[in-house]
């Protein structure tokens, strides 16, 4: 019998790390040799000799301290040792975002020490070698991102796994056999880790709901909101309070407001919009200019503070918009009855009201409460028809009430001045260097079960930007008339580019000719307007339209005013979407507040919540473009044995993403798929080379697909390589 041989350990120069970590959970408590070779479960004489000898170096170059012979703590503050978030890569490694470094540390496998995605940890940082990436090792998790995800449940005999589709989650969860619950094996389930242990491979958890089936329509709808978080229903009790509002609108109300019901008064949204947030009223006056109010919602007026309805809302902070349903931010009695500005019904509002003259100067303004009456409900294409034809017969193929119908010349009048002032306003921001990003958004039409039928595009055109303009009016100036007056105020703020990205961002657009003028903020803005009015309707407009977004800076919310870049406004706010948006919510009530001569609000109590509605929405927009994948991926399973063109939309050394030019659909061709040369990635080039022919795949290129593979679990679309397009 062949003598058992001991396994080395496993990198013993890393002691160093494994030693900082266990003094560090106990910063307090001296260690010595043996203390610390008994918490890593070592007993050999090697390795007890290596801890001593690193215990020692670590003392010599004062990252530890020797409180007393043989003892040693860890120093309160070491230049290597860190706090900061977890990124992981696909391939189970990582790398950990600190302020303190200007490169990401790399984290590999065996030192992340059961960190997951966007955890909170402590990591030491090891000497760095010249010219390499800094690496360090997590030796705490500080806070758990999150605890609950959504998998594929495999039951054994007396335990179960769970399985995620996410690609950073290196491990599937181990589940007892007492805590599976109602699943049964193969369901999709949300899962709940409770307990990692030490010796544990995997994360310890319970089910704690069933979703269905893999791949059942309802099943994987759910699973996209359980995944971020998201709730599907309302709480009982939240539905029951909602219930007992009183929404009547009362005589006594409507003496503490402005009347404004004579004034016509009308709703432009999308015609399968169910709450309408805004409308517009329209008033010549008498000195040649234009009285045109902006009426909102009074959401506050309904949803009042403490209440567990207002929890609610502020939990969600956001309306989730999926291919199939709007999960919304508030019960359906005040989203799509009480708040919603519906056609022929008085409505409690909160508006800004404004004097413009011909030339779209505002003379005057007025904010406060008022009650509305709508006369008239517009989809956005009967309102375009009027802009276009400026006439008053809606025909049947647009009208949303089925039959064609004629819209009261005042109205027709109306629409067509503030379209006129509307685009002199747009064309003021375009001078002041806002930036125009009208991306086309993919839309289904889906059938009475949800299923995909066909892909249409949303294009933006003048009546949604007529409505667009008279927003941003309204957003602009009520944050700017808070925001003069010095008090603690909730903005919607959007920091400058980023410049690392834009010109990453050139290397790409020049493939195709293009540029972008990096002389001054002023420049940038232009020739980013003029990049995206010259790539409008060609092949390359999506990937470039993507490009410029992704090097912008996210939007957000927050009390610290640096402005919005995007809009170019010193000042701006998110006033006229409180049904959907717990921010809004906020600047109402602000609003009032110091209206009615209020002293400045804590400023930290407001940023907390700021930060609180940004993170919602953020997990809000993956839900919704989530949702969007796994309908691409439905829609082009009943394609299978279609062939398709297609533009190279991105480049990476394991093959090319491939964006169908007729649906938007995404997805990968692998490289050994292409079979008419032998490829690899050329870095510098950003393209596959063929070693034989030296053809090039790159950027842009239109070439011929088959779809090989649609995973709606993954919302994952593999293609077959056909042919280049002549």
């Amino acid at each position: 019998m062949s003598k058992k041989i001991r396994k080395p350990i496993k990198n013993e120069k890393d002691f160093s790390g494994k030693i900082l970590k266990i003094l560090s959970q106990s910063p307090n408590k001296a260690f010595n040799y043996k203390q610390i070779a008994a918490k890593l479960e070592l007993d050999d004489t090697k390795s007890r000799n290596q801890i001593i000898k690193d215990l020692k170096i670590l003392a010599s170059s004062k990252k530890i301290v020797e409180s007393e012979p043989g003892k040693y703590l860890v120093k309160a503050i070491s230049q290597d040792y860190y706090e900061g978030t977890i990124d992981m890569t696909s391939r189970k490694t990582a790398y950990f975002i600190c302020p303190d470094f200007t490169e990401d540390v790399f984290i590999p496998t065996n030192n992340l020490n059961r960190a997951l995605d966007k955890d909170k940890v402590k990591v030491y940082v090891y000497n760095r070698r010249k010219g390499k990436r800094p690496e360090g090792e997590v030796i705490e998790v500080v806070e758990r991102d999150k605890t609950e995800f959504v998998g594929v449940i495999d039951i054994q005999a007396n335990f179960a796994f769970v399985s995620t589709a996410n690609p950073k989650m290196y491990t599937d969860i181990f589940i007892p056999k007492d805590k599976i619950g109602e699943a049964e094996n193969g369901d999709v389930v949300l899962v709940k880790i409770e307990d990692w242990p030490k010796r544990a491979d995997s994360p310890f958890g319970s089910v704690i709901r069933v979703l269905g089936k893999p791949g059942e329509h309802n099943t994987e709808i759910h699973a996209i909101l359980a995944e971020y978080g998201l709730p599907s229903d309302f709480p009982v009790e939240v539905e029951v309070y909602a219930q007992k509002i009183d929404t009547s609108i009362q005589e006594t109300e409507i003496a503490k407001r402005r009347d404004m019901r004579d004034t016509l008064t009308y709703t432009i949204d999308p015609k399968d919009a169910k709450d309408f947030d805004d409308a517009l009223s329209f008033k010549k006056l008498e000195n040649g200019n234009y009285e045109i109010g902006i009426h909102i919602a009074d959401v506050s007026y309904y949803l009042e503070e403490g209440t567990i309805l207002d929890d609610e809302a502020y939990q969600r902070a956001t309306s989730v918009y999926l291919v199939d349903r709007v999960v919304p931010m508030l019960p359906e009695v005040l989203s799509n009855f009480a708040c919603s500005l519906r056609p022929h019904e008085e409505k409690y509002t909160f508006s800004a009201v404004f004097e413009v003259s011909p030339t779209a100067q505002v003379i005057n303004q007025w904010f406060g409460r008022t009650v509305i009456y709508s006369d008239q409900r517009f989809a956005y294409e009967e309102a375009q028809y009027i802009i276009e034809t400026k006439d008053n017969t809606i025909p049947v193929d647009i009208s949303i009430t089925g039959e064609s119908y004629v819209v009261a010349d005042e109205i027709v009048e109306a629409t067509l001045k503030l379209d006129e002032l509307a685009k002199i306003l747009r064309k003021k921001r375009m001078q002041n260097g806002a930036i125009s990003f009208d991306k086309v958004e993919v839309k289904f039409n889906l059938d009475a079960e949800g299923e995909p039928e066909g892909v249409y595009f949303k294009v933006s055109k003048d009546a949604n930007h007529l409505i667009e303009e008279f927003m941003l009016l309204a957003n602009r100036k009520v944050a700017e008339y808070i925001g003069k007056q010095k008090k603690a105020f909730v903005y919607r703020i959007h920091d400058e580019p980023n410049e690392d990205k834009l010109i990453a961002m050139q290397t790409v657009i020049a493939k195709f000719g293009y540029k972008i003028d990096f002389r001054n903020k002023a420049d940038i803005s232009k020739s980013l307007n003029a990049l995206m009015e010259e790539v409008n309707g060609k092949k390359e407009q999506n990937l470039i339209d993507t490009l410029a977004i992704r090097s912008m800076s996210k939007a957000k919310y927050s009390t610290d005013n640096i402005g919005h870049y995007g809009l170019a406004f010193d000042y701006y706010s998110h006033f006229t979407s409180p049904i959907r948006r717990y921010p809004d919510v906020m600047v109402h009530r602000l609003l009032q507040y110091y209206l009615d001569g209020g002293a400045s609000v804590d400023e930290e109590t407001y940023e907390t919540k700021s930060l609180h509605c940004s993170n919602m929405e953020s997990l809000a927009t993956n839900a919704e473009r989530d949702s969007i994948k796994y309908m691409q991926v439905k829609y082009m399973q009943d394609h299978q044995d279609e062939e398709f063109l297609g533009v190279i939309s991105g480049v990476t050394e394991w093959g090319i993403y491939v964006e169908i030019v007729s649906n938007k659909c995404e997805g990968m061709v692998r490289i050994r798929e292409i079979k008419d040369d032998y490829y690899t990635f050329d870095e510098k080039q950003y393209a596959l080379v063929g070693a034989t022919s030296n053809s090039i795949l790159q950027l842009g290129d239109e070439i011929y697909v088959k779809v090989k593979n649609a995973d709606l679990v993954k919302k994952q679309l593999d293609f077959h390589f056909l042919r280049r397009a002549e």
